[in-house]
């Protein structure tokens, strides 16, 4: 387990698949259902996708249980990279679960993972809960711990700021 100054835990877990599994918990200053709507629009996801150095300028969102969301994440120095999926479970502020896959060339093109994010208030915060599996291999899941981190910075900031909005 690593722990960092953005009330973030990152978990391998401690399975006989651990070198497969990434979880990453996270507390965010707005509530469940401030937290769940920047997973559930894509003019929110916009906003925040994408780690440190990387915007989001496009992504569609068919938000339904059998629908099909595709966004891309584009850097000076890594260009454009798209991936999409296809959402599994939808329960509103609560849980959310969908297919993920890069499209581009790198080593993890095509290679289907599952993501599971749980989210849950406590004292009129929020805990998202992140898990996706399974990784190719232990390098796989390693090379997203740093990505994931720096999109939950950006979604932090992005979440406080329309819970400020809405409580004005």
């Amino acid at each position: 387990m690593l722990m960092n100054s953005k009330m973030e835990t990152v978990m391998f877990a401690q399975e006989r698949n651990a070198d497969q599994e990434l979880l990453i918990v996270r507390t965010f200053d707005a509530p469940p259902a401030v937290v769940f709507a920047l997973w559930s629009n894509a003019e929110h996801m916009k906003r925040w996708m994408g780690p440190k150095n990387f915007t989001c300028p496009e992504a569609t969102i068919d938000f339904r249980v059998g629908g099909d969301y595709r966004a891309m994440v584009k850097s000076t120095q890594h260009g454009e990279n798209w991936f999409g999926g296809v959402y599994r479970e939808i329960v509103p502020n609560k849980r959310l679960v969908f297919t993920f896959a890069w499209e581009n060339e790198g080593p993890s093109a095509g290679f289907e993972t599952l993501v599971t994010i749980t989210f849950e208030e406590r004292d009129g915060k929020t805990i998202q809960t992140f898990h996706q599996a399974p990784f190719r291999n232990k390098e796989r899941r390693d090379s997203h711990v740093g990505g994931w981190s720096e999109v939950f910075e950006k979604q932090a900031a992005y979440a406080r700021k329309i819970a400020k909005e809405h409580a004005a």
